[in-house]
């Protein structure tokens, strides 16, 4: 179990078999029998996540508490192989990707809500518990914990703090770091310790600042603190309708601009429509340039005035129609097209790659026409639903991998979009993480100097670089290599 290429492919020799034995016999000691998992037949599944990158894993191992994750890291230690800390594999970077081999450790039994207290608006949750089940577990008392990825019916926790995640609701709460009070984490030795605290400001430096978007690098995060907000009195939703993208990306400034802060601003383009209205239809019109989905929330006089507002703003910037849901059916209606839509995508190609740049809002109009001419140039149909209010991107590259050369013009375009964000003073992610996927574009935000001083971070807590090796940082594994290396992807599998 050596860490090696991941593309070379060697006959393990004697030794390396005995190792591998040993430390697999040690790790059933640990967690049980039922619980390590080595045949290819059961791994397999592990080899991806909601990326175009896959390397088989060489065993999988899952703990149910922070004590079996940290006698899993001693016992990785001991026999000097990686750990990839894994989460409910939804992101879309390559993160759970075993670059290196070694030991996936996956936290999905680790599912307990450990604590709800409400006065203190506090929740604590395990790694695997999933986003929406912190929600869940204290509606009912009025409460609502407010990141909330696309994704966040099937995603973690700890995946969440992983990459920072975001969602909808961004613009005007924050992404994951803004509600994340104290992290349980377990260190490279072992170590089982609490960073942060349950209250918002701990003195000293924020060492759980540090974790939320390391991308399991630095430790494995094993339990948060959540912050809950309180459940707001009124939500009005509207969908506004244009014929024209520029029309709809300049709305989305002029909201904003008129002092309106949205819980929500999200945009899907025409071939979005197309795929939700194909899949699982909510109603939206399929000749429409773009649908623009606005949400407000507060106390209900405030609610009732944001929405004629933006109501407003919305037909005088060219909206044909603004509807505006008359009950939480048709709001949850609306809602279902939205968190649908990456799903909805496989309606219109086996493949598709998702993108995940950001620019400042004004450049909206421009970066959009650029995605279009960017699509136009390789040959490639693009299909984009974003957060239009904070800027995050996410054009949807669609495509079939089984068509030879193909693969390689949505790499290309996939930076040459990333390279166009950067141009308009953006990024190249705004909540899915560098992974395996970006780290190769992380010189077009920093300097050598800068890197290095987020390498000896890294190396502060993790001197022997074995947690997730091969992510965030540039190395000579790049996205493109690995992207080569499978040739197990099943014929018709959508991404």
């Amino acid at each position: 179990m050596r860490r090696e290429n991941p593309r070379t492919q060697h006959a393990p020799d004697a030794a390396a078999g005995a190792d591998r034995r040993a430390l697999v016999a040690r790790l059933r000691e640990i967690v049980g029998d039922r619980h390590v998992l080595v045949d290819p037949a059961d791994v397999v599944v592990y080899e991806q996540d909601g990326s175009i990158l896959q390397v088989l894993p060489e065993v999988v191992v899952l703990p149910a508490s922070t004590a079996e994750v940290a006698a899993v890291v001693r016992a990785a230690r001991e026999a000097d192989v990686p750990i990839v800390p894994r989460g409910s594999g939804t992101g879309l970077a390559g993160g759970a990707v075993p670059a290196e081999g070694g030991v996936v450790v996956s936290l999905a039994r680790m599912t307990r809500v450990r604590e709800v207290n409400l006065r203190h608006r506090i929740v604590v949750a395990e790694a695997g518990v999933i986003n929406l089940d912190v929600t869940r577990a204290v509606a009912s008392g009025g409460y609502f914990y407010a990141p909330d990825p696309s994704s966040q019916a099937a995603c973690s926790i700890g995946g969440n703090v992983a990459n920072n995640s975001g969602g909808p609701h961004t613009l005007a709460y924050g992404v994951t770091t803004n509600h994340v009070l104290g992290l349980e984490v377990v260190l490279g030795d072992g170590t089982i310790t609490w960073l942060g605290g349950r209250a918002v400001d701990v003195p000293g430096y924020d060492l759980t600042g540090v974790f939320v978007g390391s991308e399991g690098t630095l430790g494995i995060v094993t339990a948060a603190a959540l912050r809950l907000m309180r459940t707001r009195e009124a939500v009005r939703t509207l969908l506004a309708v244009f014929d024209r993208m520029d029309d709809a990306t300049d709305v989305v400034v002029r909201i904003t601009g008129a002092g309106i802060v949205p819980a929500a601003l999200e945009m899907m383009d025409r071939t979005t429509i197309e795929a939700v209205e194909t899949g699982a239809p909510v109603g939206y019109p399929r000749d429409a340039e773009a649908v623009l989905l606005v949400e407000v929330e507060g106390v209900r006089e405030y609610a009732e005035r944001a929405a004629e507002l933006a109501r407003q703003i919305c037909t005088r910037g060219g909206a044909r129609e603004v509807r505006v849901a008359r009950d939480e059916a048709e709001r949850q209606r609306l809602w279902k097209g939205r968190k649908g839509a990456f799903g909805a995508l496989g309606a219109l190609a086996p493949n598709y790659y998702v993108q995940d740049g950001v620019v400042p809002r004004s450049r909206l109009p421009q970066i959009m026409r650029e995605i279009g001419e960017i699509g136009r140039r390789y040959g490639l149909r693009i299909a984009n639903v974003f957060h239009a209010g904070d800027g995050n991107l996410h054009p949807n590259l669609l495509f079939d991998m089984r068509v030879p050369g193909q693969l390689d013009r949505v790499i290309a375009a996939g930076a040459d979009i990333l390279r166009a964000c950067v141009a308009a003073g953006g990024s190249i992610t705004g909540e899915h993480g560098i992974g395996l996927e970006k780290k190769a574009y992380m010189d077009l935000l920093f300097s050598p100097a800068d890197l290095d001083a987020m390498a000896r971070v890294r190396r502060a807590f993790d001197p022997d670089g074995r947690f997730n090796p091969a992510k965030v940082f540039p190395t000579p594994i790049t996205c493109a290599e690995m992207r080569r290396a499978p040739a197990t992807l099943p014929a018709g599998l959508w991404i």
